[in-house]
């Protein structure tokens, strides 16, 4: 097992401290994932920074939760998908999106298949995206900054789920009757 210390505010590096602060206070607790990376007070900073983002993007709650767990999914991020099917049970985000993305089965609507099947085509071609995966993506209604905002999704998700791989992150209690793996 790889060893990455998950801090908390007594280890945490002094520059850490009020990120982590801020995770305590939006969310009562301090999630493994941020203590793994508070090990890189930039790091933490830019991923917190990066979430706040995505929130404010275009998107609406479903597609945000579209947008991360296509990622999510993709990536195999044993931490994230459990993490983001509760977030997803906190915006209301039905169980029929949730479920579909967890298991990669087609979504209720042929927007939001739009945007996943658009998501993965970024990840797989490293942006190199045809005219065709874009022509498809703006004829199901999505526009040029959503293009950009599916990468600015993908920036934050790199990051949680490749930080969750190198660290093997536990699941955080609270997530864990979430817990998933990829199936295929």
């Amino acid at each position: 097992m790889r060893v990455f210390r998950s801090h908390d505010m007594d280890s945490a590096p002094e520059e850490a401290k009020p990120f982590l602060q801020h995770s305590q206070k939006s969310m009562g607790r301090i999630p493994g994932l941020h203590g793994v990376m508070a090990e890189s007070p930039q790091l933490l900073e830019a991923y917190q920074k990066l979430h706040q983002l995505v929130l404010a993007s275009s998107f609406d709650d479903d597609e945000t939760t579209v947008l991360w767990q296509t990622i999510n999914v993709e990536n195999a991020c044993h931490y994230c998908v459990p993490a983001h099917t509760g977030i997803a049970k906190m915006m209301k985000v039905s169980d029929d999106i949730t479920n579909a993305l967890r298991d990669e089965t087609p979504l209720p609507s042929e927007r939001l298949e739009a945007l996943r099947t658009f998501t993965l085509a970024v990840m797989k071609k490293h942006g190199n995206v045809s005219q065709d995966d874009l022509d498809t993506f703006f004829a199901a209604g999505y526009t040029n900054r959503q293009v950009l905002e599916v990468i600015l999704g993908l920036s934050q998700k790199v990051i949680s789920n490749y930080v969750n791989h190198m660290a093997e992150t536990p699941v955080d209690e609270v997530f864990r009757k979430y817990a998933w793996s990829k199936s295929k």
